[in-house]
């Protein structure tokens, strides 16, 4: 009886982890491909564009570097 439930344990929490690390890997992946569309092109420039307006909304300056 203990062997079966060492083996449902091991087979479900080493599935568990796998999936915890594919959605790491998948949110590493979108974050980088924001990060580079965010600074480069049209879409740097839109995004830019909408910071600046809540900063300004917010009553703070802008700065660009």
């Amino acid at each position: 009886m203990l062997t079966i439930i060492e083996h449902l344990k091991n087979r479900y929490l080493g599935q568990k982890a796998q999936g915890m690390v594919e959605y790491a890997l998948i949110l590493a992946f979108v974050v980088a491909v924001a990060g580079y569309l965010s600074t480069t092109g049209e879409v740097g420039v839109a995004i830019q564009g909408v910071m600046d307006k809540v900063t300004t909304a917010l009553g703070g300056t802008v700065k660009h570097s």
